[in-house]
């Protein structure tokens, strides 16, 4: 049986929404190692489309999350 994977879906929807965070704090926010990151909210997407409904950080809560940027992702280089 193979069942869709959910958790390198995040990641992937996370690189090509990178454009369109939206953070819901200021920008001059400074963030340390260890301190939580404030909320914030991207269009989600997989291989087979964009999700219906967006994906909010603070849907994670108490999980360990790993944002991960792809540069060249969908590109030539």
């Amino acid at each position: 049986m193979i069942r869709p994977a959910v958790p390198l879906a995040i990641p992937l929807a996370l690189a090509l929404a990178a454009p369109q965070i939206r953070a819901q704090q200021p920008a001059s926010l400074e963030l340390s190692v260890g301190s939580v990151a404030p909320d914030f909210t991207l269009p989600g997407a997989t291989r087979y489309g964009v999700l219906k409904a967006p994906i909010h950080l603070s849907d994670f809560r108490g999980k360990t999350v790993v944002l991960a940027f792809f540069y060249k992702a969908r590109t030539k280089g």
